[in-house]
């Protein structure tokens, strides 16, 4: 084998190393039945651990814990342990239901000469309890990274990771951790134990000056701040805090009071109410005090009255406060009538009284407020006007606005609804986009990514119908790439391709300029082929057609010398109509019409990143054919680009082995097998493995893949007109065929 083939073949290796692993399957047995008769502590139970608070339902010793789930082993220095494993306790929390625990950091070390001199993974197993998907993120640091984090539920495993890469120290940002010296992924829904294991590629050797370690951990996500700090030694830090969402049980509160928990042997005492996690159904149920209560729900007498008169912050009286069981009242003094609170009418003097002469005075008082507020709200509006002027004008808005007058002199002014046939962009307000979106309301958030947030917008129009678009919110912006984030703008703008979502265009009056979308309705291709309720839900006629119309995509924006750099399945959007659009060019770029490459700082998604790419940083659009690649082998097999369920990790590499093995058949989606044509599917298996060879030159083009797509489907149309009627001759549905039929496939 050539010196060069068996480096490639060891790059994509590497880029799909399976996860290491310490002991057997780790699987942990669900979790036992609350023993709901335990619902008083012993008097003599320790209450702290050290300095860690240890409250019921946890505890350290018989008699103190509501079941063996709640065990907190004290040791002999005082260290609060989690069961009887050596997982340190960090905080236990009752109102929130949560429990930080201490977790230790993955390290890959090497030295000057590029030898290893530390590797070592961390992981917990056996957790009683979830890791949280909403309050950690999995994280990576270093320049020459690659990071993979296994999550392990009761009855399934996951994997997930991230690659970060940087040549230089000044490439990287101080707080962002978008892949760049930093990398970030979301941990899985529901796992009670995990391993982190963490790799380089390049031996740190390029960057060993300033990083000689790759670091990976699960972190509590408010706790980390990346810094360029972190990359010659973590800050010194071994363990970061992670957490947990603790649960009575597994029981829903309508499943525990059919079985008696609840009444007199309640595991919610008086004065509390039983409640579900909101983000981990099935996972058990809580118990909180009532509103006007607060203490321990879990004890006998444990919710106690809050005397709200006591404290100014919580009553809105606006002179006497009376307290109540779980509430208060408030009144008025003699001479005055109304409901004594500051959210209501308060207290107003009776006519006639003596307090006439102080409403004169009140009244002259609150004018003068009305004047100062009116002139300070004066201010506060030119300053902001100020603000949208400077950042318009960083934002490249003035050169934005001169090539769109150049393409269309009415385009910057005109409105949404009639600027939709124009082929240039528009330049929305900020205040436009704060209607459109209920001042960028949570409720109106519909995606979030590595590179920023997506919000749906609607625009009413009194001469038009209702227009919905999609906002995107980046996280940052390189102002030193300005000039060329505006020229994006017009060109994206000016992609006009049933199957790529349309550019409406930007607002470059906030920060961070934000990117205006066409919206579609139906979600993504990944959501339909890999989530639950959705599996083995798409046809393969209509996969087959997704691709095409993909690749018809990319082929298009390929001839205007755009690669978009990041196409994966969640990037594939769907409408009513199962019509494909590609989206997100967030990471795209624009080559210039005299080259045929470019170099980049390396962007992409773990598992559809072209490895030729990834060790050259060289930019080409056979990147895009190699993402694409693995997206066929997603649509044939229904595994996820990185996936447990692949004895190799890395999907492109685990389909390659199949063909070469000739077990494509074991591998294939069961909907695909049943609806397939033979020699069909060894068709697209035969384009995904052009698309997925590890050097570029020897990739097709996408124009190539889309005809090849193309001649297949419309050769499978005529052959079915054919098949169809009176004694027609149809080859059978793959499930018939033995695994010899694919012998064609095999690696040649």
């Amino acid at each position: 084998m050539p010196h060069h083939h068996h480096h490639h073949f060891l790059l994509l290796l590497l880029l799909s190393l399976p996860l290491l692993s310490t002991a057997a399957d780790p699987t942990p047995p669900p979790p036992p039945p609350p023993e709901s008769a335990i619902h008083t502590q012993s008097t003599d139970c320790p209450t702290h651990c050290g300095g860690v608070a240890i409250p019921f339902p946890f505890g350290t010793k018989p008699g103190c814990y509501l079941n063996p789930d709640f065990l907190i082993t004290c040791n002999a220095t005082n260290v609060p342990l989690l069961g009887y494993s050596t997982t340190r306790v960090l905080d236990i929390s009752v109102p929130d239901g949560e429990l930080r625990i201490d977790s230790p950091v993955a390290r890959d070390c090497y030295n000057k000469s590029g030898q290893r001199v530390a590797n070592a993974p961390s992981g917990i197993w056996d957790l009683k309890f979830p890791i949280s998907n909403t309050r950690n993120k999995f994280t990576a640091v270093g320049c020459d990274t690659y990071a993979l984090v296994q999550g392990v539920d009761v009855d399934q495993k996951y994997a997930t990771g991230c690659i970060s890469y940087c040549s230089k120290r000044r490439d990287v940002v101080n707080g962002s951790c978008a892949g760049v010296g930093c990398c970030q992924a979301l941990v899985p829904k529901g796992a009670r134990g995990f391993l982190a294991t963490v790799n380089s590629y390049n031996s740190h050797a390029s960057v060993w000056r300033f990083n000689p370690c790759s670091y990976a951990f699960l972190v509590e996500d408010s706790v980390f701040g990346f810094s360029t700090s972190d990359l010659p030694d973590l800050r010194g830090v071994a363990s970061f805090p992670v957490v947990l969402d603790w649960a009575v049980g597994n029981e829903t509160c309508k499943e525990a009071a059919e079985k008696g928990y609840f009444g007199k042997s309640s595991v919610c005492m008086e004065n509390s109410q039983c409640y579900e996690h909101e983000t981990a159904p099935g996972s058990g149920y809580r118990c909180r005090c009532l509103a006007g209560y607060r203490g321990n729900p879990y004890l006998a007498g444990g919710c106690q009255d809050i005397n709200e008169c006591d404290d100014p912050t919580l009553n809105k009286c606006t002179n006497y406060c009376k307290n109540t069981k779980g509430s208060y009242t408030c009144s008025c003094p003699k001479g005055h009538n109304g409901d004594g609170r500051k959210d209501g009418s308060g207290c107003i003097p009776n006519r006639g009284s003596s307090f006439q002469p102080i409403v004169g005075v009140s009244a002259s008082v609150s004018f003068a407020f009305m004047f100062i507020y009116l002139t300070f709200m004066g201010v506060h509006k030119r300053k902001q006007m100020k603000h949208k002027r400077e950042f318009f004008k960083q934002n490249g808005g003035i050169l934005l606005q001169q090539l769109l007058f150049k393409t269309n002199p009415n385009s910057s002014s005109s409105s949404l609804n009639n600027n939709n046939n124009n082929n240039t962009a528009r330049i929305f307000t900020e205040h436009e986009l704060n209607l459109a979106t209920k001042n960028f309301n949570k409720s109106m958030v519909v995606g979030r990514g590595g590179f920023g947030v997506v919000y749906k917008g609607t625009f009413s129009s009194s001469s038009a119908a209702a227009t919905t678009v999609a906002i995107k919110k980046s996280m940052a912006i390189d102002r030193s790439q300005i000039e060329q984030f505006v020229n994006e703008v017009i060109v994206l703008s000016q992609i006009h391709h049933p199957n790529a979502v349309k550019l409406l265009g930007c607002c470059l009056e906030t920060q961070v300029p934000l990117l205006v979308y066409e919206f579609i309705t139906n979600g993504t291709l990944f959501e339909h082929v890999h989530e639950e309720g959705f599996k083995g839900s798409l046809p393969w006629e209509t996969r087959l057609r997704i691709a095409v119309e993909t690749a018809a995509a990319l082929a298009y924006m390929h001839s205007m010398q755009i690669i978009h750099r990041d196409v994966k399945s969640a990037n594939i959007l769907l409408d009513d109509g199962f019509t494909a659009k590609v989206a997100d060019f967030g990471v795209s770029r624009l080559v210039p019409f005299d080259e045929e490459q470019i170099s980049t700082l390396v962007q992409g998604t773990l598992g559809y990143m072209d490895p030729e790419y990834f060790q050259s940083g060289i930019l080409t659009d056979k990147s895009d054919v190699y993402s694409f690649g693995v997206l066929l082998a997603e649509l044939l097999t229904g595994k996820m680009a990185i996936s447990s369920e692949c004895k190799e990790k890395s999907l492109a590499l685990h389909f390659l082995c199949s063909l070469k093995e000739e077990y494509l058949l074991e591998i294939l989606e069961e909907r695909v097998k049943e609806e397939g044509d033979v020699k069909q599917l060894s068709k697209v298996a035969e384009v995904a493995r052009s698309c997925l060879k590890l050097e570029g030159d020897q990739r097709p083009t996408m124009k190539q893949v889309l005809q090849e797509l193309q001649d297949l489907t419309t050769t499978t149309t005529e052959h079915s007109l054919v098949a169809g009627g009176p004694g027609g001759d149809q080859s059978p549905p793959l499930n018939t065929v033995g695994r010899h039929a694919f012998g064609e496939l095999k690696a040649r």
